[in-house]
């Protein structure tokens, strides 16, 4: 591992109290995460565990047909690969990166270790677990209940938060995948909120032109699943 270390600027490991994060810094490793890499897959064993800085993981749920579909996603509000602290280092869902930039890697068997060690770490780990669990309840019945424009409105507003970035390299065939609908959905949902003023789409890019806006578009959910965030984590838009 290289001799400098970046700073925490995962917001789940900045909660950490400075003497538990120090604790931790010999078992992190600074690593880029490139475009639709895969950090694990389903069925397989979790090597690694990643805390991501402003790239995205998308936790993705496969079919026998090969259809998938995104069921939660992790930023920098969290880890992607916390089964691993649990017992059963075997995943469920595949990882894939789909907004490439860097994280912070853990072995698994060590985050394990120090999960069962107590004290901060454990603590906040399991409030995490309880807002991942939040999120993927609430997500389930998002895509169940709502409108395919209020969908896409929360779903662009809680990538904003994890990129910090208004602008987001993102493809209507990628967001199609993500929600699980057809490319042309996506397409139709965005020019409802391009007309709106709210976003701008442009050769694989959407940028937010209106946020508070879109919040206001966005279904319920997003409101829903960034209040379990703050509430358990402080880690959610204020």
């Amino acid at each position: 591992m290289s001799e400098s270390f970046p700073q925490a600027v995962n917001r789940l490991l900045a909660a950490l109290p400075d003497a538990e994060y120090q604790h931790l810094i010999p078992h992190l490793q600074h690593v880029s995460l490139s475009l639709k890499q895969v950090l694990y897959e389903v069925g397989e064993p979790i090597e690694y565990v990643y805390f991501p800085y402003r790239s995205i993981v998308s936790s993705l749920s496969t079919m026998n047909d090969g259809s998938m579909v995104e069921v939660c996603l992790v930023g920098n509000d969290g880890i992607a690969g916390i089964p691993a602290a649990l017992g059963d280092n075997i995943a469920t869902t595949t990882a894939t990166v789909q907004i490439p930039d860097s994280a912070m890697r853990m072995k698994a068997n060590l985050l394990k270790t120090e999960f069962q060690r107590g004290g901060s770490f454990q603590s906040l780990l399991l409030r995490y677990m309880q807002a991942q669990h939040a999120f993927v309840s609430q997500n389930v019945a998002c895509n169940r209940l709502h409108q395919l424009d209020g969908r896409l409105a929360r779903w662009l507003l809680l990538v904003c938060d994890r990129v910090e970035s208004k602008e987001l390299p993102l493809t209507h065939e990628f967001i199609g995948q993500m929600l699980g609908v057809r490319r042309a959905g996506v397409t139709e949902a965005a020019n409802t909120l391009q007309k709106a003023g709210l976003i701008r789409y442009n050769r694989g890019k959407i940028t937010i032109l209106n946020r508070e806006g879109l919040e206001a578009f966005s279904c319920e959910c997003y409101e829903i699943i960034n209040g379990e965030y703050t509430r358990l984590l402080g880690t959610g838009r204020g």
